[in-house]
């Protein structure tokens, strides 16, 4: 199945069940990202990540691993293995609620970037938007204090790759299969991960593995449910969705952590969520 087919309510539906699964899946990388190296979480979950796309893969017809554009496919998995490494990096030391807030900058970099990689228009509103969106991460960050995390920046440039890739999602979603996407970008992940692992590897204990393999598990279906979501969604109906997900970190970082995010990341939240939900809205008044 490839192309896109307007079906907004199903593609919301989607982007929310991902929401709250990332939010298990990044909750179980931080209690391991203080046991295990970084490289190791994220190559563990590749072989998950691997095993369940090729699984999906092999139950299409044809040419199941066919793929128009390799070099597109490749450079989303790149993206990916580079969000996720650096998302792992920020959360370590960062509270939950907090790394989500400045993810929060993704849905707005998504519009920037469409300019060189996409060859669309933004007006002088949506830079003001992209302009208080960056006010916002300052405010969350708050370099020059003594509260402030670089720890943080790792999560701004996860939002980064993580923007790029969902660009190049949207680009080839009219014209790839969702499991081929999903498998490409697997491979590409596994391959580069597994070339850093025997620098890195330490015997696992039960529970690390299961965790490990439950974060596997977890991520890839969030994947997948997020490639089919921007078949059945424009990514400028979906991003003020992708916005609950300060909701289920906040929650998850008081069960698991007992952390609440301090009131200048909930002032930052404001503003960046401000910002995202008038560029969404620009967005769907052009379309």
């Amino acid at each position: 199945m490839s192309g896109h087919v307007d079906k907004p309510l199903r593609g919301i539906a989607l982007t929310l069940t991902a929401s709250v699964i990332f939010c298990v899946a990044d909750t179980i990388a931080k209690k391991l990202a203080g046991e295990l190296a970084i490289i190791q979480i994220a190559w563990t979950r590749y072989v998950v990540f691997v095993a369940m796309a090729f699984l999906l893969t092999t139950r299409i017809r044809g040419a199941s691993f066919y793929v128009r554009a390799p070099k597109l496919q490749i450079l989303r998995g790149l993206c990916l293995v580079c969000s996720g490494l650096l998302f792992v990096l920020g959360i370590r030391d960062v509270g939950l609620a907090e790394a989500a807030t400045i993810g929060f900058i993704g849905p707005i970099l998504v519009t920037f970037l469409s300019i060189p990689l996409l060859g669309e228009k933004v007006d002088a509103r949506r830079w003001l938007a992209l302009a208080g969106g960056m006010v916002g991460v300052l405010v969350v960050l708050r370099p020059g204090t003594g509260t402030f995390h670089p720890e943080g920046l790792y999560r701004v440039a996860s939002a980064l790759f993580w923007s790029v890739g969902v660009i190049l999602t949207r680009r080839m979603t009219a014209t790839e299969r969702a499991e081929t996407t999903m498998f490409w970008s697997a491979m590409t992940g596994f391959i580069v991960l597994s070339a850093l692992i025997p620098f890195h590897f330490v015997s696992p204990t039960t529970r690390q593995l299961v965790l490990s393999a439950a974060q596997g598990v977890l991520s890839s279906l969030g994947q997948w449910l997020v490639i089919m979501s921007l078949r059945f969604t424009p990514v400028s109906v979906l991003a003020p969705y992708s916005y609950s997900q300060l909701l289920w970190m906040t929650i998850a970082g008081f069960l698991a952590f007992g952390v609440l995010p301090d009131e200048w990341t909930l002032v930052g939240a404001a503003i960046i969520v401000g910002s995202g939900l008038y560029t969404a809205q620009r967005e769907r008044r052009g379309r």
